[in-house]
């Protein structure tokens, strides 16, 4: 499977999975014209997505789904609890999925599962082609045993690691930001993200992706040490999803 990112952080994700002849976008939080520009850079047309899976409902993971999926006429995958946020005139696109049942979209096998966060019915996902497994997680304000069971023996990992504590602790944001970004119902801090990979089975690994990395509460020269040493590898192995630039494609082998 290869995959990449348009961008990840709080001004907009977009992910893309992809299998022969199946590409799937997970969220689109850039408007439609961005999206559009974001595939560009990274040599992809629009007209060629498969279809559109959304984790939740919040604006920098949705804000373009609805424009991007009519234009193209791309089928959207949402749990109810995000379908009823969808707008009305792309109703007849939706598919309401489980987050607890396995879906099939081509060549790709989807395997959602749920996650503590502060929207109507969150889901993340992990999808399988046959042979790897690439996870997904951001947007979660705690683990769980059904997380590290999903995430568990994956090929490729892409994993929110969104704030530094203390960063957060000292910035401007107001108390009440501070609290729901930490609460556990928020975002994964680094800390957190870290004891994720010492208890899942990394045995598989070949990439692991730091994702949803706060602009002002985070640093990449923070992050990259904390999951090298629950790795043990070096630094240098560590990926960034930059908010601007995501990742260009990545493949499993």
């Amino acid at each position: 499977m290869r995959f990449a990112s348009l961008g990840s952080g709080s001004k907009g994700n977009a992910t893309l999975i992809s299998q022969g002849e199946t590409t799937l976008l997970i969220d689109c939080g850039f408007s439609a014209r961005e999206t559009e520009k974001r595939l560009q850079r990274i040599e992809f047309d629009a007209s060629k997505l498969t279809a559109i899976l959304v984790t939740h409902e919040h604006g920098d993971h949705i804000n373009g789904v609805r424009v991007l999926a009519r234009k193209y006429q791309i089928p959207v995958y949402a749990t109810a609890g995000t379908a009823s946020y969808l707008a009305a005139d792309v109703a007849s696109l939706v598919t309401e999925i489980s987050s607890h049942d396995v879906f099939t979209i081509n060549d790709i096998e989807v395997h959602p599962f749920p996650v503590p966060h502060d929207a109507r019915e969150p889901s993340q996902f992990v999808f399988h082609d046959g042979k790897h497994k690439v996870g997904l997680l951001t947007d979660v304000g705690i683990s769980t045993p059904i997380i590290e069971q999903a995430l568990s023996a994956c090929d490729a990992l892409l994993l929110e690691a969104n704030h530094d504590m203390e960063m957060l602790d000292n910035s401007d944001y107001h108390d009440h930001l501070k609290y729901r970004v930490s609460s556990r119902l928020g975002h994964l801090n680094n800390v957190q993200s870290a004891k994720i990979l010492e208890k899942i089975d990394t045995s598989k690994l070949q990439h692991i992706i730091a994702m949803h990395l706060s602009e002002k509460n985070n640093s990449p020269n923070i992050v990259s040490p904390l999951f090298a040493q629950a790795l043990n590898c070096d630094q240098s192995w560590i990926g960034i999803a930059e908010q601007e630039t995501g990742f260009s494609w990545r493949e499993t082998i």
